[in-house]
């Protein structure tokens, strides 16, 4: 076997080492994000927590504000409301971080902003309906 290095085995090892770095990378950002997201910033809403928001969406009014004491995410202890139309959209923090809604129950995303839009992508310009829950218990 030669010494020499031929071109085509170094093409073949730049090329083995790109696909892992490419394979890698998406690994290596979902880690750093899980482990930001999953932070407790529970009681406050400074940087790591929900941000406020109130804007038009596809032509629905969504809001997203801390939870009045009596509402749904009040209840759940997420404190954090979020309306389309003034219909108050069933929302929960998972555990790590990511959150879900009655309308979007197994598309975990990163926060109510993004969950309100989803909700309102789902609905097609249907109506929120407001969810029942026996919340004495």
């Amino acid at each position: 076997m030669s010494s020499n290095i031929t071109r085509r085995v170094v093409l073949r090892g730049t090329a083995v080492a790109v696909a892992g770095v490419a394979l890698a990378a998406p690994t290596a950002m979902a880690a750093t994000r899980g482990a930001m997201t999953g932070m407790d910033h529970s009681g406050h809403t400074g940087h790591g927590g929900p941000q406020p928001f109130d804007e038009m969406y596809q032509g629905r009014h969504i809001v997203g504000k801390a939870a009045e004491p009596g509402s749904m995410s009040a209840h759940h202890g997420d404190g954090f409301s979020v309306f389309i139309d003034d219909r108050e959209l069933h929302i929960m923090q998972n555990g790590d971080g990511t959150w879900i809604s009655i309308v979007n129950h197994y598309l975990p995303l990163a926060d109510p902003y993004a969950i309100a839009r989803a909700a309102v992508d789902k609905l097609r310009g249907a109506e929120l309906v407001p969810m029942m829950m026996n919340m004495a218990h």
